[in-house]
């Protein structure tokens, strides 16, 4: 059956619209009324069935209009890749501007930097634990109820409480990893993370000899230049508008926002973050790896040490 999908009525419905206005008596209004439709579609239907027309809804494709023929296509979709603008493309192959459009949009021609070629795909590993330590923060709202992430409900969720700030280190050779969540993102907590960090792989018998963070205004502070000087570590960043770099540190967050942060109905953010050291030890001792071989990440540090922090 031909029925729209949003359509109020079907064509038995439409049937007995016209036998009631027809044979009945019944008004138009009164009619359309009943049927739930406005009086000027049940008019429509009306004059269909007088006409022995069908009472099934047409389709949208317009009757008339010819097809862009495809050498005019071609010609719209290589001159694109010439980088021109849509208007000379249009002034050039003599079609409509809209036309341009959505030929460009069909072959994925939207954006001139959907042009430019993907760029070579570094991947870098560091061989021993501790050579290089990614740092990154992520924002998490307080709140003292579940809320609509969990609900998929938008009025449901508590009053705004203001954020904590998730601070993530993350071995480059190893993927072991050492989280807080802090109340903001200064460079006195910054600091102080990173000296907490330093400390936490210096008991798995981790050197950290480098930290890379981004450009964050906590990360190029003095407050924290000096304290990468203290705990003799070297502070590398990564180039502006380039996340890629610091990679591994935005999957673990991506990780940690998925398998912890958002996973369960937590009544509370005090409460999620009681849930954090558990959900560490399950990361670094038991969850498999996939750039490890399906191993947990403590498998690249001493065996001996392993053993004895998993104990």
């Amino acid at each position: 059956m031909n029925v729209h999908k949003n359509a109020r009525t079907c064509p038995a419905s439409r049937e007995l619209l016209f036998k009631r206005v027809s044979e009945q008596g019944w008004s138009v209004q009164e009619a359309s009324e009943a049927a739930g439709i406005s009086a000027r579609r049940a008019r429509e239907w009306i004059r269909r069935a007088r006409h022995d027309e069908p009472l099934t809804d047409r389709s949208s494709k317009p009757r008339s209009g010819k097809a862009i023929p495809l050498v005019t296509r071609e010609q719209i979709v290589s001159l694109r890749r010439e980088r021109r603008t849509m208007q000379q493309v249009a002034a050039v192959a003599c079609v409509s501007l809209s036309s341009v459009a959505r030929i460009c949009r069909g072959a994925g021609l939207s954006r001139l930097k959907n042009l430019e070629p993907a760029g070579p795909t570094i991947r870098y590993e560091r061989d021993e634990p501790g050579e290089l330590l990614h740092i990154d923060t992520k924002r998490l709202g307080r709140f003292d109820r579940v809320g609509h992430r969990i609900t998929r409900e938008r009025s449901f969720g508590s009053k705004k409480q203001g954020f904590e700030f998730v601070y993530v280190a993350v071995d480059d050779a190893s993927r072991l990893s050492y989280v807080e969540i802090l109340a903001d993102e200064r460079s006195e907590a910054a600091s102080g993370f990173l000296a907490n960090a330093v400390s936490w792989f210096a008991k798995q018998n981790v050197r950290v000899e480098r930290v890379m963070t981004d450009n964050g205004s906590a990360f190029v502070s003095r407050q924290f230049r000096e304290r990468c000087d203290a705990l003799g570590v070297r502070h590398k960043r990564t180039r502006p508008y380039t996340p890629r770099t610091n990679g591994k540190a935005e999957r673990f967050i991506q990780t940690l926002l998925r398998e912890w942060a958002y996973r369960f109905a937590y009544d509370s953010s005090a409460e999620r973050k009681r849930w954090l050291t558990p959900y560490l030890h399950f990361y670094n001792y038991h969850r498999a790896h996939s750039s490890l071989g399906y191993n947990p990440p403590v498998s690249r540090l001493d065996r001996n040490n392993v053993l004895r922090d998993n104990s």
